[in-house]
């Protein structure tokens, strides 16, 4: 049996990849901040799968936090086989914005959180000679839009950089882009995505699943549904002028949304 830590495994994405991992028989390490939440999450997937669900809460804000996430992800005696960098955030404070809190709590989570914990599983999979490192970054970080889509920037270029870094070791490494996906994560973030055409929008499960095929394929970069495929392939091939004219225009529908809260 393979264990799998799923980092903000409680909603979302998340949640979806904890479900689909352990339809496969997968144990579980789920890490989240609301303990409480952890554990109901915890008891419903050992009832509906009969698989172990280990809970860790933690805020991956705190660095201490992500140490001790690190050392369950590194421990010789508990081996994670997959590790799921999902737990992230919208962060909508604008660069020019006297206050940086946003900005740093959005590194340390969706940054600064990805680069230790999937640091501290290369190394104990290259040891073991096997492993898969998962990070959740999105489409986002084609696009110009803030400090949300610089920080999936991130993760997208760090994680195809870890996987040359691991090329031959038995260590798979896989960036999952996802579009929009009906999760709370836009709830949260207040949008209610009224300026977003509906055949855009995914379903979390289908993601997961998806996503969980091209890791076992060993793809690097994975984009779930053909329709994000085709968005990343054009976002891609436009000139940079393009692209961040293309995000001007998306990002004054966005404001327009939550001024009018539609």
């Amino acid at each position: 049996m393979l264990t799998a830590l799923v980092t903000g495994g409680t909603s979302g994405i998340g949640a979806a990849f904890a479900e689909a991992l352990a339809r496969r028989g997968h144990a579980l390490v789920l890490v989240a901040r609301d303990g409480d939440r952890l554990e109901r999450t915890a008891a419903r997937l050992r009832a509906d799968h009969g698989v172990e669900v280990e809970v860790l809460t933690a805020d991956l804000a705190e660095r201490g936090d992500v140490d001790r996430v690190a050392a369950r992800v590194a421990d010789p005696d508990r081996p994670v086989d997959v590790l799921v960098n999902n737990a992230g955030f919208s962060v909508k404070t604008r660069f020019t914005d006297p206050d940086t809190s946003a900005h740093d709590r959005g590194f340390e989570v969706m940054c600064r959180a990805v680069l230790v914990l999937s640091s501290a599983a290369a190394r104990a999979m290259t040891a073991r000679g096997s492993g898969w490192i998962v990070n959740i970054s999105s489409v986002a970080g084609l696009v110009r839009m803030g400090s949300y889509s610089a920080i999936k920037a991130y993760t997208t270029a760090f994680t195809e950089s870890l996987a040359v870094e691991l090329a031959g070791t038995g260590v798979h490494v896989t960036a999952v882009l996802p579009g929009w996906v009906r999760t709370e994560f836009h709830e949260r973030a207040g949008i209610s995505g009224s300026s977003i055409p509906s055949f855009l929008w995914l379903d979390a499960r289908r993601v997961a699943e998806e996503a969980l095929e091209d890791v076992a394929r060993g793809k690097v970069v994975s984009i779930p549904t053909r329709r994000y495929r085709a968005v990343a392939f054009t976002m891609r091939h436009l000139p940079g002028g393009a692209v961040r004219r293309l995000s001007g225009a998306l990002s004054a529908a966005r404001q327009k949304e939550r001024a009018t809260g539609s």
